[in-house]
């Protein structure tokens, strides 16, 4: 048994946040069904990378164990199917532009009045109101927009986006939360809810920190690379094998910073034992770190500084973090079998429930997989008509 057995959730969203916000919801025990196009489906069903000889991995990571049926929604046979299914379902997930699922009929107004308990989220760009709600945008145009990009970079350098898909990853993590909250939500009151998600109204409350600094100072925060405004120590520093190093030194971990690294003039200025004085003397007391860590291998200054209670943490690249043995040791990388491939890696979710079953870790489907199945259990029609709705190309 895992904690959301028995809900059901009817998913009309594509390529990421969506997605990845259902199948986090998938493993942990929600009946997923994916609607796509015929013919199509997911357009992230062919982007790259593809798995030698199997499916799109860009796919398979964010659409694990859910089900796929193909319905046409500019057909009426197609909406009304679409219609029937959100009738009986507890969640809605879309990530049309406002007004379009209005336009098949599959809005919240009209679901709701025949299903009041639902959750519906609206996962849009920029809302269901506003000036800009029409806009088109991709993830990187909301971290321009936000400013994550403007406060990206190396201070004497151009702006940089953000290494991941920052604003998608957020933003799915918000539909879930949206779902989660509906449900206990309905749970007290009976009652479902429409969650109007904007993909910009997330990144702009994720300026927590920089916004602070404007309130209270009236400041517009800059590009600092991999250096913190607030602290000092806290960035990346080259080492002599050509690794870097982040460490990040609150004031307890001051004195046992420079013991190691030898900087006794430094942990002899009484006011540097201080942070707000590390910060006001920037300059140069990270000329002084710098130095001193360019003298030092990476790893073995690496546990010479944990050793003393010092945070510090190599910048690893992707293959050194998934081999690491303690993302091993987690079973972070779990593996579904793909007909005619077998066994195919993927990242689990990090959260790890006791007292349920372990979370789901099931292949992505074949678009249109459980079309039939779905039409003649939930939807209780006969083969003879799911077959006519498949000639008329309602379904595939």
């Amino acid at each position: 048994m895992r904690p959301l057995d028995g809900i059901r959730v009817l998913d009309f969203s594509r390529v990421l946040a969506g997605p990845m916000a259902t199948q986090i919801l998938a493993d942990y025990g929600a009946e997923v069904t994916k609607v796509e196009r015929p013919g199509t489906g997911d357009e992230s069903r062919t982007f790259e990378p593809h798995f030698q000889d199997g499916p799109s991995a860009y796919y398979s990571a964010f659409n694990r164990g859910k089900r796929s049926i193909a319905l046409d929604l500019k057909s009426p046979e197609g909406r009304k199917l679409a219609f029937d299914l959100a009738a009986g379902t507890d969640v809605v997930v879309e990530n049309f532009l406002p007004g379009e699922m209005a336009k098949y009929g599959l809005d919240y107004a009209a679901l709701s009045a025949v299903n009041p308990g639902l959750v519906y989220v609206s996962n849009t760009g920029f809302g269901q109101s506003g000036p800009y709600r029409n806009r088109k945008g991709y993830d990187t145009i909301f971290q321009a927009l936000s400013g994550a990009i403007d406060l990206t970079g190396q201070p004497d350098g151009p702006p940089a986006k953000v290494g991941l898909p920052f604003a998608d990853l957020t933003s799915g993590l918000w539909i879930a939360i949206s779902v989660l909250t509906g449900l206990m939500g309905r749970a007290q009151s009976g009652r479902g809810t429409h969650v109007d998600l904007s993909m910009m109204d997330v990144q702009v409350s994720l300026l927590g920190l920089p916004a602070a600094r404007y309130f209270a100072l009236g400041e517009t925060p800059t590009r600092t690379g991999t250096g913190h405004l607030g602290r000092v120590p806290s960035a990346a520093y080259a080492c002599r094998d050509g690794g870097w190093l982040f460490i990040s030194a609150s004031d307890q971990h001051w004195e046992p910073l420079c013991a190691e690294l030898g900087l006794d003039a430094l942990l002899a200025d009484a006011e540097l034992a201080r942070n707000r004085h590390r910060v006001r003397r920037r300059d140069a007391v990270e000329a002084a770190l710098r130095e001193a860590i360019a003298a030092r291998d990476r790893a073995e200054l690496a546990e010479a500084l944990r050793a003393r209670g010092v945070p510090a943490g190599e910048v690893n690249t992707v293959p050194e973090i998934l081999n690491d043995p303690h993302t091993q040791a987690r079973e972070m990388i779990d593996h579904f079998d793909v007909p005619g491939r077998g066994a195919t890696p993927g990242l689990r979710n990090p959260a790890l429930l006791s007292g349920w079953d372990a979370a789901r870790f099931s292949p992505p489907p074949q678009l249109g997989e459980h079309s039939r199945q779905i039409l003649s259990k939930e939807l209780d029609l006969t083969e003879d008509e799911i077959d006519a709705l498949f000639r008329k190309g309602a379904v595939a």
